[in-house]
């Protein structure tokens, strides 16, 4: 069982060790990089290539550990019971399962993805501990032990909002996945749009790596962003000499699939301003 890409997603060769890695290790693999860089997409692409079915756990600022586990409704139970339903006699009825329940309990083998585990508490990494190194947990509430028939593939994504604790990090392999180079860049654009211009995609990617580059910008544009801005480019037929000419005296086109922020295009009007004055 290796991952070696898809020709719907441009893995570079240390992603696919990364992956091929945590596969043998039976760890979770831990991946951080910038927002928009295929880090969540990873986790579908090695669920297709090897033909898994992939269980999804999004988190959020709110989410608990106890969540991915299952939840026991106490309220409705109660309610229940004053209304006299025969529900009560069985607490299975007011336990709902998890994402890892769901993956434990799973007959084949699965890909579970526990998606940017950073926005949660600084508590929910330590609180799933045992429970992804055992890949077991207790329900208390009906005295049974739930283990995983397969053990599945575990990735989790990060965008690195907060510092994760090290007893975490020793159970996980890591890898950062870097921002593509203009080369790898090319390549995922013709995956996205095998009929481009190449022409056109030289001129916008100098453009885009130069944006990037800029000092002072608050938020960078993300791959994602470029396959937008790309497509846009596209549709409105944009000349690549559009893109080259008097790049330091004008915003980008189009630019608003690009800077995501009144800062950052205020500081691109003023650098626009100041170059067209020394010229």
């Amino acid at each position: 069982m290796r991952f070696e890409g898809t020709a719907d997603y441009v893995a570079t060769e240390d992603l696919m060790i990364a992956v091929n890695a945590a596969i043998r290790l039976e760890r979770p693999l831990l991946v951080k990089g910038e927002p928009g860089t295929g880090k969540t997409e990873l986790a579908r692409q090695v669920a297709d290539a090897l033909g898994l079915r992939l269980i999804e756990w999004h988190v959020k600022s709110t989410t608990r550990a106890q969540q991915g586990l299952y939840e026991y409704d106490a309220v409705s139970r109660l309610r229940d019971s004053q209304l006299g339903d025969e529900r009560v006699a069985d607490v299975c009825n007011y336990i709902r399962r998890g994402k890892l329940w769901d993956a434990f309990e799973a007959p084949e083998k699965v890909v579970l993805l526990i998606d940017e585990i950073d926005k949660a508490d600084i508590e929910f990494p330590n609180d799933l501990l045992q429970e992804l190194d055992r890949m077991e947990f207790h329900v208390y509430e009906t005295g049974e032990t739930v283990a995983a028939r397969q053990r599945p593939i575990v990735i989790i994504t990060s965008n690195n909002e907060k510092e994760l604790p090290d007893a975490f990090l020793r159970r996980c392999f890591f890898h950062f996945i870097a921002f593509p180079d203009a080369e790898t860049m090319a390549r995922i654009i013709d995956v996205h749009f095998p009929d481009v211009k190449h022409e056109l995609v030289r001129a916008a990617l100098t453009r885009f790596y130069e944006l990037r580059e800029t000092p002072g910008l608050k938020k960078k544009p993300s791959t994602s962003e470029a396959l937008d801005w790309i497509r846009l480019l596209m549709a409105d037929d944009v000349d690549p000499a559009t893109l080259r000419a008097d790049a330091k005296h004008a915003i980008p086109p189009l630019h608003g699939a690009l800077l995501k922020n009144e800062q950052d295009v205020h500081l691109f009007e003023r650098l626009a301003f100041m170059a067209r004055r020394q010229g």
